[in-house]
């Protein structure tokens, strides 16, 4: 690995960060479209022009794109583009590639590229719509393009995830209906193997190398090897060398989420499910305890790691797998023949695919249903590893005193959550946790809210909502078309009614301006500008801006924009309380609220805390409690450090979502005190 990162830290690319360039490359894997919706592939750099000097070269790259043109490219192909050369965190890969022009194919598909496409495209075109329909393609060969991101949340949510990552249970279900049917043309044992393996090679063709892919090919090799051979087999050893291949095929693998939990899983499997069906065959039916033992050892051993990630555990996932895990053999070997003959036989395929969207809907269901229970949220990172890695070490080391730990290790978690629910009794002002993103809701009582943006995603503005026992919203208030506060619309609406929204003059961006419309079309629009107020419930509302007219403002560098300075500024006001939020106005528009704007207990800092603000604005608005609203490492490095000073220069106590969580305010006669999902000391929260 040292090796080859100081090869490619030393490559000809490496030499232009920051510079444009015209770029030969190959491509290695299959462009998909990423979260925050520009397009994402690994190639090969082949050739470079960069000012006067060209460079050959054999370089891994990112390339990143907002080009769709890229989904139509497979591997193998060759294309040209001027690009932008920036340096990348990713180990495997020599630069990031930015890509904002047209994309030019040099070569076409091979044959082989273009029949491992038409069985991958049949597929995913013959799977049907809907979330089964979707699922298919994704257990049969790891395809999840179809799946909505609220799908997956469930799917990862209710612990299902590993079903659409083509792992060791799918080359298990393959092989071994491969190696049936070889029976019926070849009466040699290793024929038969050999004809398997052969299948198996072209199964990893078709599926893509991912890290579990490779995992559990190695060990597939191995049995086959040792079954040929007739030496016997050992799934420990097997699962031992298939580390080793992997890791010296391709060294980044060694610090690979997905890798170190397929082999995680596949420990558990072997080391402990045995142990599970033992001691769970004393108390049920032996049947059962076989079914319960796999999920319950691969969720023990992968648990640290899951939650290093994710920063949750769902104990729901163990009877989510268990009802699951019937239907996963079916889909596999009949999506996996109805993917063969896709291109020749549609018709058979349909037929194939019909009879697999009962089961595939019928797991799609469970994982909808297991999403909606409750998970224990941990920290992230090494704290929530050591957490879960201790206490599973304890329960190894002191096997005598299992049951006592359990119980101590449960009234525990009991407590610490009951101590650190979010949020804590009365509250009159929280702001989600949405990420890089905005949402505010202002409580009116009985289930009632005002909601200012719902952020980017819907997923985590609807669980905030649900968090908060928010079952109407008698006014929500879009202060700008920005999908980073309209993105989690349909998080919002689920399940709620909307009584009124207010909108941003400027309709900008026009493709998220016709998506909130779309969804909230029986609901009543207002266009409000300066001078606009409305009372709800013991709340008065004043619009400050935008003000009627035209307003030219010149572009602050990189950051403003006329979307921005189109955003709501509005100040809502109790005798309890009273609050300032303006989405993401810049400084231009901030100046103008001047002589308008007197002090409040509460701001909602504008554009996440970026360095674009109005210090006279800060300082007319003198507020005790600012409210920061952004994402954990965010690219535009939000909060600025600047704005941040000026805050504390004005004695107002900052807090921001990427260190403290989701924040809740109570607030009586603007006395403030201010509660927080997270914080230094908090380790579980049930929700």
């Amino acid at each position: 690995m040292s090796l080859r990162e100081a090869s490619l830290q030393n490559s000809q690319i490496a030499q232009q960060y920051g510079q444009s360039v015209d770029l030969i490359a190959q491509v290695v894997t299959d462009p998909s479209q990423s979260a925050s919706g520009n397009y994402s592939f690994i190639a090969r750099a082949i050739y470079m022009h960069a000012g006067q000097n060209k460079f050959a070269m054999r370089v891994p790259i990112r390339v990143i794109t907002p080009r769709p043109s890229v989904l139509e490219l497979l591997p193998g192909q060759s294309f040209r583009a001027t690009a932008r050369i920036v340096k990348s965190k990713e180990g495997r890969v020599g630069a990031l590639v930015l890509i904002d022009g047209e994309v030019s194919v040099i070569t076409q598909p091979s044959r082989w590229a273009k029949s491992l496409a038409s069985i991958r495209y049949g597929l995913r075109n013959l799977s049907g719509d809907g979330d089964g329909g979707a699922l298919i393609p994704g257990m049969v060969l790891g395809d999840t393009s179809k799946q909505s991101q609220e799908f997956k949340s469930a799917m990862k949510r209710s612990g299902l995830m590993h079903l659409v990552a083509v792992s060791g249970a799918n080359f298990a279900i393959v092989s071994s209906f491969v190696l049936w049917c070889m029976q019926f043309i070849f009466t040699r044992m290793k024929l038969r193997l050999g004809a398997t393996a052969l299948a198996l090679i072209c199964f990893i063709a078709l599926v893509r190398p991912s890290p579990s892919v490779l995992r559990a090919a190695a060990m597939a090799a191995v049995i086959l090897i040792a079954q040929g051979t007739h030496r016997g087999r050992d799934s420990l050893p097997a699962l031992g060398f298939a580390i080793g291949a992997v890791v010296v095929g391709d060294p980044w693998q060694s610090r690979d989420a997905g890798f170190a939990l397929s082999v995680l899983a596949t420990a558990g499997l072997l080391l402990f499910a045995p142990l599970v069906v033992k001691k769970f065959a004393l108390y049920i039916p032996e049947k059962l305890a076989q079914g319960l033992a796999p999920p319950i050892a691969a969720i023990i051993f992968c648990s640290p790691v899951l939650v290093s990630l994710s920063g949750y555990l769902s104990p729901i996932s163990i009877i989510a797998n268990l009802l699951a895990a019937p239907a996963v053999a079916p889909i596999t070997i009949l999506g996996f023949l109805a993917a063969l003959i896709a291109p020749f036989a549609p018709v058979i395929s349909s037929v194939l695919i019909w009879l697999i969207r009962y089961p595939a809907g019928f797991i799609a269901a469970v994982a909808n249903w297991a999403a909606e229970f409750p998970v224990l949220t941990l920290r992230t990172g090494s704290i929530g590893f050591l957490t879960v890695a201790v206490f599973i070490l304890s329960l190894w080391l002191f096997k005598k005193h299992i049951k006592r730990i359990s119980i101590i290790a449960l009234v525990l978690i009991l407590i610490l959550t009951w101590i650190q629910r979010w949020p804590a009794g009365d509250w009159q002002i929280a702001n989600c946790d949405v990420g890089q993103g905005d949402s505010m809701v202002v409580n009116l009582g009985n289930h009632r809210a005002i909601v200012i943006d719902v952020g980017p995603d819907s997923q985590l503005e609807d669980r905030c909502l649900k968090a908060l026992g928010i079952n109407e919203i008698s006014l929500m208030i879009l202060s700008h078309f920005h999908a980073d506060h309209v993105g989690g619309l349909s998080g919002a609406i689920k399940n709620r009614t909307v009584r009124q929204v207010w909108v941003s003059t400027n309709a900008e961006p026009l493709s998220e301006s016709a998506r909130v419309r779309s969804l909230l079309k029986s609901v009543d629009f207002v266009m409000p500008q300066r001078g606009y107020s409305a009372g709800i419930a013991q709340f008065t509302i004043d619009v400050l801006w935008p003000a009627t007219g035209t307003h030219v403002f010149e572009l602050m560098p990189g950051e403003g924009s006329s979307v921005n300075n189109s955003s709501i500024a509005v100040r809502i006001a109790s005798n309890d309380f009273s609050l300032f939020a303006a989405g993401d106005l810049e400084p231009p528009a901030q100046h103008e609220l001047l002589g308008t704007i007197t002090p409040v207990d509460v701001y909602k800092v504008s554009h996440h805390g970026s360095k674009y603000q109005d210090t006279a604005l800060m300082a007319a608005l003198n507020p005790q409690v600012a409210i920061i609203s952004v994402g954990a490492k965010n690219a535009y490095r939000h909060p600025a450090p600047e704005s941040l000073q000026a805050l504390t220069r004005l004695g107002a106590h900052v807090v921001r979502t990427d260190i403290s969580g989701a924040i809740s305010i109570t607030a009586k006669a603007h006395r403030i005190r201010v509660g927080t999902s997270k914080g230094r000391f908090n380790l579980f929260r049930w929700g």
